[in-house]
């Protein structure tokens, strides 16, 4: 008996909790006086990816469960500095002189490229969340360790203030990681504004497919990734839209267990660092 108590109360806390980390999260709001998602009527500059491609050629792997990792303890001091480099052109780059496409490619691969930053600055860590300023704070979002047009800024501003706040693309989530297990993966490249559409649909169909990002148990029970708890407005207004999204663009297998249970049981997420091992 008490075991199927706790088998009924375990999913009701582990989703309890998952509102609550929702609820902490940094509310979806532009930087006051700035005008980031301004795009220019035409293209006047192109950025340049290239020695941050080769950085992801040199140290991406894929494991044998289909999660991309990062060879963070084989980097190279030349790569390290290369990396920073990568940042510091980026944070030199002015968004207004880019097209929408080109600006939203642009604080992708900035925030992915911090974030890697980040933890080869502290590493080893056995997640991003131990990269602390303090006893109550997980991880290094709030950092203001970037400076755009002369503004400092944190990844919570990149992804929160200025990505979800100007672009209302939800797919975003399937792009921008932290350096975790349970985020969608890293790409091999950097983001391009040309390719933009395809490759958000690739991710988002590579998330879902992954348990990770949705999985049915053998009893049908339905376990989601905490992205759509956390950003649940950005996929739709209730959890019966969120699940209708899974539906519509997960594996058929999975999109029928998923219209079969008619709910999502439970949310996880694995803040393991993506490292290789």
């Amino acid at each position: 008996m008490l075991r199927l108590f706790a088998a009924f109360l375990l999913p009701l806390a582990l989703t309890a909790c998952a509102s609550v980390e929702r609820i902490a999260l940094p509310k979806v709001a532009p930087i006051s006086g700035a005008n980031w998602a301004a795009a220019a009527d035409r293209q006047r500059i192109t950025v340049n990816y290239s020695a941050y491609d080769t950085f992801l050629q040199r140290y991406r792997t894929v494991d044998d469960s289909g999660i991309a990792r990062l060879r963070y303890k084989a980097v190279s001091p030349k790569d390290r500095a290369s990396l920073n480099s990568f940042v510091d052109q980026l944070e030199a780059t002015d968004p207004q002189t880019l097209t929408r496409d080109q600006q939203l490619a642009f604080w992708i691969n900035l925030y992915n490229a911090q974030t890697i930053a980040l933890i080869l600055d502290h590493y080893p860590v056995a997640s991003i969340r131990d990269i602390s300023d303090g006893p109550l704070r997980l991880g290094p979002w709030n950092r203001p360790d970037v400076q755009v047009r002369g503004q400092a800024l944190s990844l919570n501003d990149i992804e929160h203030r200025i990505v979800r706040a100007h672009f209302k693309e939800p797919r975003v989530h399937y792009a921008l990681n932290c350096a975790a297990l349970g985020c969608p993966n890293l790409k091999a490249e950097a983001w391009r504004p040309q390719s933009l559409d395809a490759d958000f649909e690739a991710a988002q169909t590579a998330y879902l497919a992954h348990p990770r990002g949705v999985s049915v148990d053998a009893n049908g029970r339905v376990t989601a990734s905490k992205i759509f708890i956390w950003f649940r407005e950005d996929f739709g207004t209730t959890n019966q839209d969120v699940l209708a999204q899974l539906v519509a663009h997960t594996t058929p297998e999975k999109s029928a267990a998923l219209a079969r249970r008619g709910r999502i049981d439970k949310y996880a997420y694995d803040w393991g660092l993506n490292e290789a091992r």
